[in-house]
C-alpha cells in the first residue's frame, strides 16, 4: 500500500479534510492545539496520512530537546488520539499509516511520539502496539446523557446526592456562560493549583480561557458556583459532536460544602438539555484509578479503559539520549515515565 504522508501546519487545507471525513473531538482541532501549544511554547501540528479516500490525523506538539538537535513530539492536553475515516479493523491502512507515522518523524528529526488515546473514539490498539507501545492506565467515567435525568439520578452514589441536595438547601446557585466572573474563578482555580502543588503548565491564565473562548465560540463554556455573589467554583467544558468532555475545573474547599458535586450535576443536566449523547468526565491523575477516579465514578457506572501510546522512532539518539541524561532507566522499559530522558 502506498500514500502520501506530511506533518501538517495548523493552516493546511488537508487537516481541516481530514477532520471533516473522521470522527474526532475538541483535542483534534487546530485551534486547539495552537492555543495549546503556546502554553509550552512548543510547535503545533499534525501527522497526515492519506490513501485514497481513506485519511489519518494525529495532533502533535513539537518540541525541543535541550542540547540536541533533535525534537520529540507529544499530544496537546486532553486525548487527542490518532482519527481516521478507515474503520478500526482495516489492519492494512492503519499499519501503512502507522509506518508513515515514525519514517515521517525520524525524517523531522522527532526521536519519539508520546500519544494520549481517546476512551470513546475506536482505534486498532493491537496494530499500533506493533509500532510501538500501548500502555493501559485504568479507567474513565462518562455519563449516557441519552437517559433521564431520573435515572442518571439514580446512578448517583448516595453520598453524592446527599451532597448535592445539602448544597442546592444552601443556596448554592449555578450560573452558565457568564464569561465576566472568568476572573473571580480563575482565582479559585490558581488557589487550589498552589495547593496541591501543581506544575507551571496547569496554571492556565484568565487570557489563555479567553483565547480559547473566542477560537471555540459556543462550543466552550463556563458554569460558576456562586454563594452570597462569590464565585466558589467552576467547570469549562467543551462540547463536539455529541461529546462533552471538562477541560478544568476547580472548587474553593470549605467544611461542609459541596459546590463540585452541585457543579457535576448542573453540568450533565445543561448537556442533556442542549441534546448531547456523553459527558466524559475523565479519569483520575494520570490515568490511574486513584480517590478522584473514585470521585467521578460516583457520578455514573459507565467506564472506558484510558491507554497511552508511546513510539521511538529512532532507537540510536534516544538509546543515547537516556545514556547521556538518564542512565538508570532501562531503554527496553517502555512502561514508566516517557521519554525516560526527560
Amino acid at each position: 500500500m502506498t500514500g502520501a504522508a506530511a506533518m501538517l501546519d495548523p493552516t493546511a487545507t488537508e487537516w481541516a479534510q481530514a477532520l471533516n471525513s473522521a470522527g474526532h473531538d475538541m483535542y483534534h482541532v487546530p485551534a486547539y492545539v495552537v492555543l495549546d501549544a503556546r502554553l509550552t511554547g512548543g510547535t503545533p501540528t499534525a501527522f497526515w496520512y492519506a490513501d485514497g479516500d481513506r485519511h489519518l490525523l494525529i495532533p502533535f506538539i513539537l518540541r525541543e530537546i535541550p542540547g540536541s538537535e533533535l525534537r520529540d513530539a507529544v499530544s496537546p492536553y486532553g486525548y487527542p488520539a490518532p482519527v481516521s475515516n478507515a474503520d478500526a479493523d482495516d489492519t492494512e491502512f492503519w499499519a501503512a499509516a502507522c509506518r508513515a507515522m515514525v519514517e515521517t518523524l525520524r525524517a523531522h528529526g522527532v526521536v519519539t511520539a508520546f500519544v494520549r488515546m481517546h476512551p470513546l473514539l475506536p482505534a486498532p490498539l493491537v496494530t499500533l502496539g506493533e509500532f510501538g507501545t500501548v500502555v493501559r492506565h485504568g479507567e474513565t467515567v462518562s455519563v449516557d446523557l441519552s437517559i433521564t435525568v431520573e435515572e442518571m439520578w439514580s446512578q448517583t452514589r448516595s453520598d453524592h446526592r446527599n451532597h448535592i441536595n445539602r448544597e442546592r438547601r444552601n443556596g448554592t446557585k449555578v450560573a452558565f456562560d457568564d464569561w465576566t466572573r472568568l476572573d473571580e474563578w480563575v482565582e479559585v482555580y490558581h488557589d487550589n493549583m498552589r495547593r496541591v502543588g501543581a506544575s507551571p503548565y496547569y496554571f492556565f491564565s484568565s487570557e489563555h480561557l479567553v483565547a480559547l473562548h473566542d477560537a471555540i465560540g459556543d462550543r466552550m463554556h463556563l458554569a460558576v458556583a456562586i454563594v452570597d455573589d462569590q464565585v466558589v467554583g467552576g467547570n469549562t467544558f467543551f462540547e463536539h459532536d455529541g461529546i462533552v468532555q471538562g477541560y478544568v475545573s476547580s472548587t474553593r474547599r470549605a467544611k461542609n460544602r459541596y459546590a463540585d458535586e452541585l457543579l457535576y450535576d448542573e453540568v450533565r443536566r445543561f448537556c442533556k438539555e442542549h441534546g448531547h449523547a456523553v459527558f466524559h468526565m475523565g479519569g483520575g491523575k494520570g490515568g490511574c484509578n486513584d480517590s478522584l477516579f473514585s470521585y467521578k465514578a460516583g457520578f455514573s457506572p459507565n467506564r472506558h479503559p484510558f491507554h497511552t501510546w508511546r513510539v521511538v522512532t529512532d532507537q540510536g539518539a534516544y538509546r543515547n539520549l537516556i545514556q547521556q541524561r538518564n542512565p538508570a532507566v532501562d531503554p527496553a522499559d517502555m512502561s514508566g515515565t516517557f521519554p525516560p530522558y526527560r
